[in-house]
């Protein structure tokens, strides 16, 4: 934890600082983070299991959805035996959560958790759904950037500068303040900040970021790989660049070789969700991910429902431990992900070795099997002028690849595109080219190079 720039709020104390309420509040929760993280596995586990029963004797009690649906499957929630009934719960779908609607939000919500917001999620997926949640999820989201912050020892002093989809950022209108932000602005003295909107164009965004010259950069993958792509082309660079942050879509390999190669910086990921906050957070000294245990409990579940090993895949299943307005007990996020073994690192907190997207983002091919595509950046180098690209797969043998180009590639050129992908997809499928002006994100600004429009 930094030292000597903690803000004190008592006049002529600077050090030992002492600062106020909210700031208290965060680092007291810091200071129990910090130890949590630590835990053995089982000993975590425990306490973890003593907030989960807190949560679901609360929507047992106070939630007419879980009333009803603990009545009709014959299941008590009881503090000694909320680890053996868990599994009986049943599983927690978006579509249920658009059909209950207010049948999720508690009837008693307690006063001392604070204001209600609600939360509306950008559907991406096509189901968007509204939940809500209270002063206290909002305080455990802003603890855990903070978490974020301390664990990779950034230097809340410098320039921090987000391109992001959220807020009412217009395109090409920056807005600046002077600190990071609620997470870190109540505790520590910090540096300016900056915000574009990434419905911006790349080369006004990379012009932006000359002027903003950040230490911080905080950006959707896609779009920072559009980035150093541009820097790469345009030979200019970002002097004073530290270390590039990502969240909202699937990092893959292309994304740290480009940051690599534009700016000799690393990058480092979190894996969010707008309805519940912080899943996951990539380890200190690693590329994998720590499960958030103190915020979610967190299940990785195979296609019977049942957790899978370290080194399996299986879909990702929250469930909040805070959010007494309206619980999320086994809500099935709609993403998957590879479980790991205990880290080095030394935490006990759960490992995700990978983040693989959602089911629609799996290539299915003819005999049945699936995966999840990766289009690592050497494999369009060599095909100088494409922009953007996207695949998107129409039926079992054939895929439609959409290109922004600067121009249309030669006969000989789209041949071998097709054969290198091909080899990439271990199928020969007929794939068509279709060269567009712009692939647009998604309404949460959001972007997919692989979607599959097949069903299984």
């Amino acid at each position: 934890m930094p030292v000597g720039n903690v803000l004190s709020t008592v006049p002529g104390i600077l050090w030992p600082a002492l600062p106020g309420p909210h700031g208290a509040k965060m680092l007291s929760v810091q200071y129990q983070l910090e130890q949590s993280q630590w835990l053995a596995a089982d000993k975590l586990k425990a306490v973890q299991l003593l907030q989960l029963y807190q949560v679901a004797h609360h929507a047992a009690t106070s939630v007419p959805y879980y009333q009803s649906l603990f009545a009709e499957q014959k299941i008590t929630i009881r503090q000694e035996n909320i680890e053996e009934v868990w599994a009986a719960i049943p599983l927690l779908t978006r579509t249920t959560i658009q059909e209950q609607g207010k049948r999720l939000i508690s009837k008693n919500i307690p006063a001392s958790h604070g204001s209600l917001h609600k939360i509306q999620t950008s559907g991406s997926t096509g189901r968007p759904i509204t939940t809500f949640g209270t002063a206290i999820t909002s305080f455990m989201w802003l603890s855990l950037t903070l978490r974020d912050h301390l664990w990779h020892k950034r230097d809340l002093s410098r320039m921090f500068a987000a391109i992001r989809p959220e807020g009412n950022l217009e395109p090409g209108k920056g807005v600046s303040r002077q600190g990071w932000g609620p997470a870190t602005d109540a505790v520590f003295a910090t540096g300016p900040s900056a915000a574009l909107s990434v419905r911006t164009s790349v080369a006004d965004q990379a012009a932006w970021l000359q002027k903003q010259d950040p230490a911080y950069l905080l950006s959707l993958p896609s779009n920072v790989a559009a980035l150093a792509e541009y820097f790469l082309s345009s030979q200019e660079t970002l002097p004073n660049l530290k270390e590039v942050r990502t969240y909202g879509e699937i990092v893959g390999a292309n994304v740290r070789q480009l940051c690599r190669q534009a700016w000799n910086v690393p990058v480092v990921d979190m894996y969010t969700s707008q309805e519940v906050g912080y899943i996951a957070l990539q380890c200190p000294g690693h590329k994998h991910y720590h499960i958030q245990s103190e915020n979610l409990l967190v299940e990785i579940l195979d296609g019977d429902d049942k957790p899978v090993a370290p080194g399996g895949t299986g879909r990702i299943v929250l469930t909040t431990l805070h959010n007494f307005a309206m619980p999320l007990i086994r809500y099935v996020v709609g993403d998957y992900a590879e479980l790991g073994e205990s880290c080095p690192c030394g935490r006990g907190l759960p490992v995700l070795n990978k983040i693989m997207g959602r089911k629609r983002n799996m290539l299915l091919l003819p005999d049945g099997r699936q995966h999840w595509p990766s289009f690592p950046a050497d494999l369009w180098q060599e095909f100088s002028g494409i922009r953007q690209f996207q695949l998107i797969q129409k039926e079992k043998d054939f895929i439609m690849v959409r290109l922004v180009a600067d121009r249309p590639l030669s006969g000989s050129a789209e041949d071998r595109l097709t054969s290198l992908l091909r080899d990439r997809f271990g199928y020969p499928f007929v794939i068509q080219y279709e060269y567009v002006n712009i692939i647009e994100r998604s309404k949460g600004g959001k972007f997919e190079d692989f979607i599959s429009e097949v069903v299984p």
